[in-house]
């Protein structure tokens, strides 16, 4: 089987969806499918996110040189929609009657249709909705947005695979409980979805003793610097702190010298950071906009409602959590990702939805 995955990028400033994909075609090629990776922003060629030694092509130029470039396909796999490559993308594979997935990667939900919604409006009749409807099937990462996607009326088949999450080694063995300050973190983009001022607020609320709050991840649209006046304007500076966008090891040695990972969100298709931060050992706050009920179920976090008072009542608890059990939940965390969310299983699932999309 061939099949042409095509994302916005491979930079790993993207967040999720850029690893998410590059992660699923070294799975894939792992599982025996050739597998070509594209970007329009031609990213595909030094991205640190896909393997060196993967089995799979990396093509560049633009879409219709690409897709020639590689040569007849099974299935093309886009990630993503608005974009004018989603649309041109849309137009070819109609053109040469080749079978497409859309991945709408939260693109469809409630936060994200009222961001910049007249703009969305305009385009979603002039061209997105059909783009849409002239899919062989709509793929979502949980049953929320699933649900979210029937709910437009579309009449195309919608698939749930969630997304896979490496199990990195064992934390290094160090006893959070020696540690005088004790520190949570978040990890993403900097943007206005993902609900940062929200957690700032409810810090300056709860400012539970002995605790530290790190924010990582890249700046977008400017808002880092919202986000630092909001910390001054809270007389906040002691305790929370930005550390920039980190990567690789030191993105995993960030996760691994924290205590608990918070992620305050206002709409996500799945959380590639909460299964991150799950994988390193981490117990995790989030709210309900995010698709991880498990999360007290399995005894491994809390759920809470998407504004400042649940938020700091989740923070409230957390932190007030002696540090031997909030390794414990970690722990339960970890072995619950390394059984649900495997690339082998995940690039299974993927195969046998192109299959049915082939036929």
């Amino acid at each position: 089987m061939k099949v042409f995955l095509a994302g916005t990028s491979f930079r790993p400033e993207y967040g999720g969806p850029a690893y998410s994909v590059a992660r699923l075609a070294t799975a894939l090629s792992e599982a025996g499918v050739e597998v070509g990776i594209w970007a329009p922003d031609q990213s595909t060629a030094d991205t640190i996110l896909l393997a060196a030694d993967a089995p799979v092509q990396r093509l560049t130029g633009e879409a219709s040189k690409a897709l020639e470039s590689f040569g007849k396909i099974d299935v093309l796999h886009d990630n993503g929609i608005w974009r004018s490559h989603n649309h041109r993308l849309a137009q070819l594979t109609r053109k040469r009657g080749i079978p497409r997935v859309v991945s709408t990667r939260g693109m469809l939900e409630p936060w994200a249709m009222n961001h910049k919604r007249s703009k969305k409006r305009l385009a979603w009749w002039l061209y997105q909705r059909r783009d849409l409807a002239r899919a062989r099937y709509h793929h979502a990462t949980s049953d929320v947005e699933a649900k979210n996607l029937e709910c437009l009326g579309l009449a195309v088949p919608v698939e749930v695979i969630a997304n896979g999450v490496d199990l990195p080694r064992p934390p290094p063995n160090e006893c959070a409980a020696d540690r005088n300050c004790r520190t949570a973190v978040f990890l993403g983009r900097l943007y206005p979805v993902k609900g940062l001022p929200m957690l700032i607020e409810a810090w300056s609320r709860v400012r539970p003793q002995g605790w530290r709050l790190q924010i990582a991840g890249p700046d977008e649209a400017g808002h880092r610097a919202t986000l630092e006046n909001a910390v001054s304007g809270a007389r906040l500076q002691d305790y929370i702190s930005f550390v920039g966008p980190v990567a690789g090891d030191e993105k995993s040695a960030f996760l691994h010298n924290a205590d608990l990972f918070v992620l305050p969100t206002y709409s996500e298709s799945f959380g590639v950071a909460i299964g991150e931060a799950l994988a390193h050992g981490l117990p995790v706050l989030t709210t309900k906009a995010a698709p991880w009920p498990m999360l007290p179920e399995r005894g491994c976090g809390w759920w809470v409602e998407p504004n400042v008072e649940g938020i700091a009542e989740g923070l409230r608890q957390a932190t007030s959590v002696d540090s031997a059990s909030l390794q414990a939940m970690g722990a339960k965390g970890r072995g619950f990702v390394a059984t649900a969310f495997s690339w082998e299983k995940v690039a299974k699932l993927f195969i046998s939805l192109y299959q049915q999309v082939a036929l």
